[in-house]
């Protein structure tokens, strides 16, 4: 039978690997009050990116300690930063949802031109409850890690913070004769190391990125791409576009 896995809230040591971790707050409840957690069982608990069996300690609604035993083996993130442009939240979230299960590392909101004005306006707020997703879904998905959900960023500034990383990709409805998986093999072949070579890959908003955007991207060196003919939803092309970069690089 599969054991139950948690994501610590606290660890120590933090250098290092740890060897005790700890849930406090929702998680400590739900261990505690819901199932009935007791010293001495055993779960899978991920801590500082490190998956341990794990031996309860002692509960309390307010926190579980453990005593972590040996590392399991683990699958590491797909190292793939997604920008994301801000569009209708229940889809964005969807989308967040999606891409932590699929295994991407971090994920970029961005306010983007054609984001709707309001949307942009409430997105700060809302990064703390896409954080909260990104965690049960790596929960669910029995992730070793909890992707990166940054702070909502004008697309300038997300793109200076982008230029070290080796590929970088950008899907584009002007872009008709380079598909995606064809760009990551070329990226591939020409790779000279034994790494996979971290990947950002940026999804436009409702209507597109305008020319001035477009433009941006062109002098930060992005490769513009195409999923194909279809014209597809934000959300639609995120997941699709994540699987194929996964195949591609993995």
């Amino acid at each position: 039978m599969t054991r139950r896995r948690w994501i610590a809230d606290t660890y120590a040591p933090v250098d290092g690997h740890p060897t005790t971790a700890a849930l406090t707050g929702d998680q400590a409840l739900h261990l505690a009050r819901v199932l009935r957690a007791q010293p001495g069982q055993i779960f899978d608990v991920v801590a500082h990116g490190f998956l341990h069996r794990a031996e309860v300690t002692t509960v309390s609604e307010s926190e579980v300690r453990f005593t972590l035993h040996e590392e399991l083996e683990a699958d590491a993130a797909l190292p793939l930063h997604l920008l994301l442009a801000v569009f209708k939240f229940d889809h964005l979230e969807w989308a967040i949802e999606k891409a932590t299960e699929l295994g991407v590392a971090a994920i970029t909101p961005i306010l983007a031109r054609r984001t709707e004005k309001h949307l942009a306006q409430a997105a700060a707020k809302r990064a703390e409850r896409w954080r909260r997703i990104a965690l049960e879904a790596s929960k669910q998905s029995r992730r070793t890690d909890v992707p990166t959900i940054h702070e909502p960023a004008p697309l300038r500034s997300a793109l200076v913070g982008l230029d070290a990383t080796p590929l970088r990709i950008l899907l584009s409805e002007t872009e008709q004769t380079t598909p995606l998986a064809a760009a990551l093999h070329g990226a591939l072949q020409a790779n000279t190391t034994d790494e996979v070579p971290a990947t950002a890959l940026a999804i436009g908003p409702e209507g597109g990125w305008t020319a001035e955007e477009m433009g941006l991207f062109t002098t930060h060196a992005w490769q513009h791409v195409t999923l194909g003919p279809r014209i597809l939803r934000a959300e639609t092309a995120a997941i699709a576009a994540i699987a194929i970069t996964a195949a591609q690089l993995l």
